[in-house]
């Protein structure tokens, strides 16, 4: 089967100014605990686009987002992405500091995300539908 998800080029990262704030501190504050995903995720914000939360389309992956993925063979799972403190492997949510979560933030539908794992695994995944938070949900 032929792939139409295009790799993520590396200048489409979309944040909302919120976002941007938020992660940037967190991964500072992270920078000795985790160095490795902690800087991977201060180089993401650092070629980010920062857009105001109202501009952001509700495609575009976001903290509190819940994605639909599907990996190389086609199964599908769905996760959100969530801050370390709400994360839960077992219900599918998954930390913006784990190497998934950092390649997740500002991924669009039609993105193919790309991450190595902590143990040098090449993974991918397919984004191919992105549920914008909840009003609640922070």
């Amino acid at each position: 089967m032929q792939r139409s998800i295009k790799v993520r080029p590396p200048d489409t990262i979309l944040v909302s100014a919120t976002d941007h704030g938020r992660l940037t501190g967190l991964a500072r504050a992270s920078l000795d605990r985790l160095p490795d995903t902690a800087e991977e995720l201060l180089s993401e914000m650092d070629r980010a686009t920062v857009a105001t939360a109202g501009a952001l389309p509700d495609n575009v992956v976001r903290m509190g987002s819940t994605i639909v993925a599907r990996n190389g063979g086609g199964a599908e799972q769905r996760m959100t992405l969530v801050y370390p403190a709400d994360a839960d492997i077992a219900a599918q949510r998954i930390s913006v500091l784990t190497p998934l979560g950092t390649a997740l933030i500002g991924a669009q539908v039609g993105h193919c995300v790309q991450w190595t794992t902590r143990d040098g695994r090449e993974m991918m995944l397919d984004i191919v539908e992105v549920l914008p938070p909840h009003a609640d949900r922070t």
